[in-house]
């Protein structure tokens, strides 16, 4: 007689090796069971739509499995953000000591390849080399860098081919070693349709999530876009989540039965 309990506990494991969990249970279910390990997901949206706070959950669920994660902070000093992740309900400052998770400070920790020469581009490979080094020293598994376009140092804005060149060498990069599950941000301009600086980022993406802030039914929702999801059956769809403090990102509803309901309530 088959045992259903080991049954269960095999695909579980069998998931979490193809799978990294996101810590958002709903997103993961509809994803088939998380992130694709050693890929890289796009994470874009306005300032103030929830990103930091996906990634540093992401790095949590990651850490609570045993698997060690590093940040790179690009626009906030690192002991603004864990300041401020303590105010919200997550002291990380344990997981810190504990090497379970890595904050680096773009501002110090990339100063000495930048200072070499500013006036020439940084060759991408001394930034991959710095970000591969950081993870190997707590055998990180994910990776966030928060947000990627101002990582792209020393080429002008206007320099599209330079910036695509320079992320393109390092997602390959860091996805060669297997190892790291990555999110990088990116902010969007509000009322613009882009969903990066220089337009190469969701193609290097092996998914993107599209958080935003709308108007629905007279009512400021936050709404979660599942854009693109490679290699998973999901067809791209709305969702309304709420950011918990201590718990972060909590999908509600799809926008579709939110509506749905909505419009039968009015109904009735």
């Amino acid at each position: 007689m088959i045992n259903q309990s080991n049954v269960i506990q095999t695909t579980e494991r069998t998931l979490l090796r193809v799978y990294a969990p996101t810590g958002i249970p709903l997103l993961d279910q509809i994803l088939g069971g998380g992130f694709l390990r050693g890929k890289t997901y796009l994470v874009a949206g306005e300032a103030g739509c929830g990103k930091t706070i996906f990634s540093i959950q992401f790095l949590l669920h990651g850490a609570s499995m045993g698997e060690p994660g590093v940040y790179i902070a690009i626009d906030e000093p690192t002991n603004q953000l864990i300041r401020g992740l303590r105010m919200f309900g997550w002291d990380i400052r344990p997981l810190i000591a504990s090497k379970k998770l890595l904050f680096l400070d773009m501002r110090t920790h990339f100063s000495k390849i930048y200072m070499r020469d500013e006036r020439r581009k940084i060759e991408p490979k001394y930034v991959i080399e710095s970000i591969l080094n950081a993870a190997k020293r707590i055998r990180a598994k994910r990776l966030v860098i928060d947000p990627i376009a101002p990582l792209v140092y020393g080429g002008k804005e206007e320099d599209t081919l330079y910036a695509r060149e320079f992320l393109r060498e390092m997602v390959f990069a860091i996805e060669k070693t297997g190892e790291l599950t990555t999110i990088m941000t990116s902010e969007i301009p509000t009322g613009s349709t882009k969903l990066s600086r220089f337009g190469v980022e969701e193609f290097l993406a092996s998914g993107i999530i599209v958080l935003s802030i709308e108007e629905i039914n007279g009512e400021i929702e936050r709404i979660m876009y599942i854009r693109k999801a490679r290699w998973a059956p999901v067809k791209p769809s709305k969702y309304i989540f709420e950011i918990q403090s201590g718990r972060g990102i909590v999908i509600r509803e799809s926008l579709s039965e939110y509506l749905k309901r909505i419009k039968k309530q009015n109904i009735i």
